[in-house]
């Protein structure tokens, strides 16, 4: 790009052309290129930008939002509008207080050279968790303090997950290794989480159940028995059944997995981990937790994977088909499942065998 050229097309490709936004700076060439206006007129300070890859906003000195780019649009369609509105009443609860003062000190002071970098995290039912870093810098005019703004976004949102995801990908990999149960065992069971968490959304009484929920525990449903990479390797594959001191080993995984889990920053992963052999009426284990007591994520992964392990083959009994085993678990409803939940199950109990017939190993057919 010529460093001395004021054409639009030449600025917006030199962002365009940045790999991360990370590499901008308040001393950045490309910035003080751009920023540098000609005339006070906002169409034509923006213009570099009305085609950019990257989010971008034009902000004053009062706050107000005098323009956002079709990428910033979309990027927060279902989250706040933009358009005309002050940037603290969008960003405000997004932000918090530490990082509003430092947004005021930097555009009304010029505390770190006019200049801001953080991040906003935002949600909402509909859209699920938006993650961004969020870059400010001045528009600079001469030797005058600026009165305008730009704003610049970076989604991070499935950088973040994928990151997370890695290490506990890594943990359950691990767990496999120990435990007879089949890969697809874990991969079915998400499955079916899944599914049975979309039926909700809709449904009056599981507000909790967003767009989140139903991604989370697509995947964290998985998770549900990492702790059994702590149990004996004679206890966990003995062929036929345990003795009562194996048996208390054995329930030790649930602890265990909320344990390895605890760190995870959705608290989810660990509720799975935990509670997932807690019962309805309050004999499950470990702690003999009822009704209510139990989290929802939990109470859908304990009818995914008891409706799971019924349809595999273990050392202690043969497999059993569809309807054989719907008809056990029916006896079970308000015992070991949630009623309620039980019978929205029964709704969408086909889908369940659907997705066993998709995802079965060759050793299972």
């Amino acid at each position: 790009m010529n460093r001395n050229s004021n054409d639009p097309e030449d600025i917006a490709d030199s962002l365009d052309s940045l790999e991360s936004l990370e590499e901008l700076s308040p001393q950045s060439e490309v910035l003080k290129h751009t920023f540098v206006s000609t005339s006070q007129d906002v169409p034509l300070v923006m213009r570099p930008f009305v085609n950019s890859i990257f989010p971008v906003l034009l902000i004053n000195t009062d706050f107000r939002i005098l323009y956002a780019n079709g990428a910033c649009n979309n990027l927060f369609t279902g989250y706040f509008y933009l358009q005309n509105s002050l940037f603290f009443d969008v960003f405000g609860k997004s932000l918090g207080t530490e990082a509003l003062k430092d947004i005021r000190a930097a555009v009304l002071y010029g505390a770190h050279g006019y200049s801001w970098k953080g991040s906003i995290k935002t949600k909402t039912r509909e859209a699920g968790t938006l993650q961004t870093k969020v870059y400010l810098f001045p528009i600079i005019q001469g030797n005058q303090a600026p009165d305008n703004f730009i704003v610049l976004f970076d989604d991070v949102t499935e950088e973040n997950k994928k990151l997370l995801q890695s290490v506990f990908i890594s943990l359950l990999e691990a767990s496999k290794l120990k435990d007879n149960d089949t890969g697809k065992h874990i991969v079915r069971v998400n499955f079916y989480s899944e599914r049975l968490a979309k039926e909700l959304y809709n449904r009056p009484g599981y507000e909790e159940v967003d767009r989140d929920f139903i991604e989370d525990i697509g995947f964290l449903a998985s998770m549900h028995d990492v702790g059994k990479i702590g149990t004996p390797d004679d206890i966990l594959n003995k062929e036929g059944p345990l003795s009562d001191w194996e048996w208390t080993i054995m329930k030790e995984h649930t602890k265990n997995g909320a344990f390895i889990l605890s760190t995870y920053p959705n608290p989810m992963a660990r509720e799975i981990a935990l509670n997932h052999h807690e019962r309805w009426d309050g004999t499950g284990y470990p702690f003999q937790l009822e009704g209510e007591m139990i989290p929802l994520s939990a109470r859908i992964v304990t009818i995914a994977d008891v409706y799971d392990a019924l349809r595999m083959k273990r050392s202690y009994k043969e497999a059993f088909d569809h309807n054989t085993s719907i008809e056990k678990m029916k006896a079970w409803r308000g015992k070991n499942f949630d009623p309620a939940l039980f019978d929205i199950f029964m709704t969408i109990h086909g889908e369940f065998e659907r997705i066993y017939a998709d995802n079965t190993d060759e050793d299972e057919t």
